[in-house]
């Protein structure tokens, strides 16, 4: 390689302040602040995977380049040709194929940045080291894991084959690798296997940036890639809250702000409205109002290590305001928080005590040799649209318990008066006679008064504030704009306010936040709680069902 071709435009905007920060010694990465001033980044011993991940795809680069006049680019240039000296050879941590592509894609959108005031013997250096991974990923992209990783690295390659002189011959063999993954990877329904909608988010941003970069150099994708665009933009969209995030699940964050919303521009494809299930999502949607529920069974299996335990749990938005979410993905903040954000306790939903409605094995020292890989969950999920006067509503279930307990969760929703009621009932019933059976032979220890304890429970966004309300029958959520939500409930289930956690990957540490919980036991066969979330305006008694 003797220079570019081309370069493409700056696409990821970075931060100025963060940018500041890094210059003065703080490096915040992979959900962990490290403080080394007047240190290499490369000689700091990182606290944890996602940490050293973000170092070596250079995603701080962005920042850098970010810091107006170009007061980052001396740091940058220093960090750069240390990486370069230590590991330029094609050895160490930052070359796996992911990876490599990642910091491809940094290294070549941000050259004229990383090579102005460099001295010849620099550039060259510079140079021979795009060259390299330009190799690496031509004969490692396929070794990459499916999905995101492997679309990293055929992005990274892609990127090479059109900007670097000299690396032409490899553009043809990425394009039929591109081909070849968006037609395995990319479901006819627009979807991932994880169903993680941050990840599908990610994988689209790559796909409409190669689609642009072809273009600009007169090159043509297979039409695999464009119908990979068009099944997952509308997808994207059924995903999407009031408030432009997306539902948190599986893994999966809100998604960097104006994000999305910049993908989909960029993509060209026209709204459109999906009909059932989006990648497992079910969308209710009226006035300022947004509820999204997990309709659908997890990722089970090899590969489901970000899979989470939340079957049927929803996330409601009112306008720019979360007001239900789910707990979130804890990975950044350590293995003990990865699991239990993955835990349904951690979900919008019932969790019955004890037990979550998947069992996933994180590693092999957590079960024995003959349970390694092994994980359960619902094998059976199903949605019924409901037809509701002047609303929409659906009706849930899912099997998870019906192995272990011979009881199937059943979840209702309606959402009324144009957005400003909605309306839930939860149960959990034994309904045939295996399974009344094993429900039996379960609880054969507990008396027949007590009943088995489950509790639907209501993550609250750490925004809302949280009062009891009418003497404790009723609890008032009040949004950062000051409109007021009120939350009721029927039945016989004791209701309370408990502490619980917000994971946000652009925090240090996980946020505080409230939940709502509704209590109650099974006794015989079957039990029910309801409830109602409400603008004053639109206030009306839950209703007191039964199974």
């Amino acid at each position: 390689m003797q220079g570019f071709l081309w370069q493409p435009e700056v696409r990821f905007p970075g931060s100025a302040a963060r940018g500041r920060q890094l210059m003065a010694g703080n490096f915040r990465l992979g959900g962990a602040l490290i403080e080394a001033p007047d240190t290499s980044p490369w000689d700091i011993a990182a606290p944890n995977d996602d940490f050293e991940a973000a170092l070596h795809g250079f995603y701080w680069l962005d920042d850098l380049a970010a810091v107006p006049d170009g007061a980052g680019r001396d740091t940058a240039q220093l960090w750069l040709s240390q990486w370069v000296e230590r590991y330029g050879k094609g050895q160490g941590p930052g070359w796996s194929a992911d990876l490599t592509g990642r910091r491809q894609i940094r290294w070549i959108t941000h050259a004229l940045f990383l090579m102005n005031g460099q001295r010849p013997p620099e550039t060259k250096l510079f140079h021979r080291t795009l060259s390299r991974q330009t190799n690496f990923l031509a004969k490692r992209w396929h070794r990459a894991s499916p999905g995101l990783p492997r679309f990293e690295a055929l992005t990274g390659l892609i990127y090479s084959a059109c900007a670097l002189i000299g690396m032409e011959t490899v553009l043809d063999p990425a394009l039929q690798g591109l081909a070849q993954e968006c037609a395995t990877q990319v479901d006819a329904q627009g979807g991932i296997v994880t169903r993680n909608p941050e990840e599908l988010l990610e994988v689209f941003v790559l796909l409409t940036w190669i689609a642009q970069i072809l273009q600009e150099t007169g090159k043509r994708a297979d039409p695999a890639v464009d119908t990979a665009i068009l099944r997952i933009a509308p997808t994207l969209r059924a995903m999407r809250h009031a408030d432009g995030s997306l539902v948190r699940a599986h893994g999966g964050g809100r998604g960097a702000p104006g994000r999305l919303i910049g993908a989909l521009v960029q993509s060209g494809v026209r709204p459109a409205r999906i009909k059932g299930l989006a990648m497992g999502y079910a969308r209710m949607a009226s006035g300022r109002v947004t509820v999204i529920a997990d309709a659908a069974p997890p990722m089970m299996g090899p590969g489901s290590t970000n899979a989470h335990a939340g079957t049927l749990a929803f996330e409601m938005a009112s306008a720019n305001h979360p007001v239900i979410v789910n707990a979130g993905s804890g990975a950044a903040f350590g293995a003990d928080w990865r699991r239990a954000g993955r835990a349904t306790v951690s979900h919008s939903t019932v969790s019955l005590e004890g037990y979550s409605s998947s069992r996933f094995a994180h590693k092999a020292s957590d079960v024995p040799p003959e349970r390694q890989g092994f994980a359960e969950g619902p094998t059976d999920v199903s949605i019924q649209v409901s037809e509701i006067a002047g609303g929409e509503g659906i009706v849930l279930s899912h099997d998870g318990w019906r192995r272990t307990h011979g009881l199937v969760h059943l979840r209702s929703l309606t959402l009324e008066d144009n957005g400003n009621l909605l309306r839930g009932e939860d149960g959990l019933a034994a309904l045939d006679g295996d399974d009344r059976n094993r429900f039996t032979r379960v609880n054969r220890n507990l008396p027949s008064d007590v009943g088995l304890r489950f509790a639907a429970r209501f993550h609250l966004h750490p925004d809302v504030v949280v009062e009891l309300d009418m003497g404790g029958a009723a609890i008032s959520l009040t949004l950062p704009t000051d409109e007021v939500w009120v939350f009721r409930h029927g039945g016989e289930a004791e209701m309370s306010i408990m502490p619980s956690i917000y994971f946000d990957d652009t925090r240090l540490r996980p946020r505080a936040t409230k939940q709502i919980v509704l209590t109650s036991r099974v006794r015989g066969y079957g039990a029910a709680v309801s409830w109602s979330i409400a603008r004053p305006s639109a206030l009306l008694p839950a209703p007191d069902l039964s199974l």
